[in-house]
């Protein structure tokens, strides 16, 4: 019996939307929701770029994106597509000439506004160009850009105009036979952002990109970042996300599946569950956890594993995790295996042990779920 089901207040029912391909990754449909990112690099610099897509793709990323701004751009794009294993995503704004070369170069997607790039016979160059490469299409739609008569009926960038543009856009697409595309309608202010996606998402079954963008630094584009993304993701709005951070473009992958994680609707890697610490802990909870995110990045394996400082709330939280440990006293703790007590556990040597069992269970789980899909 899972958890959802003795737990139905815990369900987020996903609002339904059409399945996409941006190259061998599904977006929207029943597609597990994907997290993305943006490179920071020069894209004309082919090695830099490289390395940060493929440290991004490893930190968990299903699909990052590249700005494209010029023609030695559109021709580095075709060696970085060549040497990383995640679909890139070409950014395009208004040349439609990038849009085109982009695809040839071997973009698994097209992040651009059909409407931005000029007459329309040059969106149908570039919407030829897609098809003819299997590349899919996003509308990206920024309260910082809008078109200026949109601005003019509006007077400022709003929610109504945003999604306007973003029909618009759809329109474009729809009247050339074309609809393999997903859509964004972001703001850097949470409360235009969420607004405008719970507008679209009634007026268009495409799959949404998700994100606040321009969200600032670590820490406050964190928390605005899981503020707008996780009431829509609770809403069941939301097919991709992308978590716009002034970091290293890996905290954003990082950031994106916490904020998957704490919903339940994706899993990747060892979750931690750790108590704030106070006078009444047995052993040093913040540098342990700290040590133990460092130490336990390598595991891909979705998992629990609860750091819980004393005896009031760690055997409870236990109870629900694959590893625990729980401080006591006597310069020692004790360790929970799949929710029981199994054994006492030093502090000084905890760190290491703590280490080696979640190891051995991610090991375990990989075992079982390798031998279930052999079945």
């Amino acid at each position: 019996m899972s958890i959802n089901h003795i737990r139905p207040w815990r369900n987020i029912y996903r609002r339904t939307s059409r399945k996409i391909m941006v190259g061998n990754v599904p977006v929207g449909g029943d597609a597990p929701i994907t997290v993305q990112t943006m490179t920071n690099t020069l894209t004309t610099d082919v090695k830099a770029t490289i390395e940060q897509v493929q440290r991004a793709a490893e930190a968990g990323a299903d699909i990052v994106r590249i700005s494209v701004p010029d023609e030695e751009s559109s021709r580095a794009l075709k060696e970085i597509v060549r040497e990383v294993s995640v679909p890139i995503v070409a950014d395009i704004h208004f040349h439609y000439k990038r849009g085109i070369e982009a695809a040839e170069a071997g973009a698994a997607c097209l992040r651009i506004n059909p409407g931005n790039i000029g007459s329309e016979a040059r969106v149908k160059e570039v919407i030829k160009a897609a098809r003819d490469h299997n590349c899919s299409i996003r509308i990206g739609v920024n309260a910082g850009s809008l078109e200026k008569h949109l601005l003019d009926k509006y007077g400022e960038p709003t929610p109504d105009a945003m999604v306007e543009s973003g029909l618009d856009h759809i329109k474009i697409l729809q009247d050339n036979d074309f609809h393999e595309f997903k859509i964004s309608c972001k703001a850097s202010d949470v409360f235009m952002a969420a607004a405008a996606y719970q507008q679209l998402a009634e007026q268009t079954d495409a799959p949404i990109h998700l994100g606040i963008t321009e969200a600032g630094g670590l820490t406050s584009g964190t928390i605005k970042s899981a503020i707008g993304l996780g009431n829509l993701l609770w809403m069941g709005i939301g097919d991709t996300i992308r978590v716009s951070l002034s970091a290293d473009p890996v905290e954003e992958v990082k950031v994106g599946y916490e904020i998957l994680k704490s919903l339940g609707l994706r899993h990747r890697g060892v979750n931690i569950i750790s108590c704030p610490s106070c006078a009444r802990q047995g052993f040093d909870v913040i540098k342990t956890v700290e040590i133990l995110e460092k130490r336990l990045e390598h595991i891909k394996t979705p998992m629990s594993l609860s750091i819980i400082g004393c005896v009031v709330n760690g055997p409870g939280e236990a109870l629900m995790t694959d590893v625990g440990f729980t401080g006591g006293g006597n310069g020692s703790g004790m360790i929970y295996l799949a929710g029981k007590q199994s054994h006492k556990q030093s502090n000084e040597d905890m760190i290491e042990h703590i280490v080696e069992q979640v190891e051995r269970k991610a090991a375990e789980l990989e075992a079982a779920e390798a031998a279930t899909a052999a079945e």
